[in-house]
């Protein structure tokens, strides 16, 4: 069973495009192990694919969000000025959005104002 477990910061903005029939929305995120001296940063580039690209989500998927991932880890190879690179790439199955980014939560609405007519109002505790 192929599953990877991480918690990382969101290094660009989403992009959603088309890939055949479907939609895929691509973030980078960058993993950070280790400390002091010895603190090292890992990129993985993160897929979500289908519905979940198309809706809501992307719009949280914005720089600096902190998020929980899980999914299947693949290493893609590929080569770049006549020399071989890899990239981690992980095709998300389950996505959570952890702290507070400010910029990428939608506005709120302001509530209406309460009737004073509610005779719970008047209990004290």
């Amino acid at each position: 069973m192929n599953n990877f477990n991480f918690t990382g910061n969101i290094g660009k903005d989403c992009s959603v495009r088309q890939a055949g029939s479907s939609t895929v929305c691509v973030f980078p995120v960058a993993v950070t192990t280790g400390y002091g001296d010895k603190e090292k940063t890992m990129w993985t580039v993160c897929e979500v694919w289908g519905k979940r690209a198309e809706g809501g989500l992307p719009q949280y998927l914005v720089k600096g969000q902190k998020v929980v991932i899980s999914g299947e880890l693949s290493l893609d190879e590929y080569e770049k000025d006549g020399e071989k690179r890899h990239t981690l790439k992980v095709n998300v199955n389950s996505l959570d959005l952890l702290g507070d980014k400010k910029e990428s939560a939608p506005q709120a609405t302001p509530s209406a104002p309460k009737s004073n007519d509610d005779p719970d109002d008047d209990i004290p505790f």
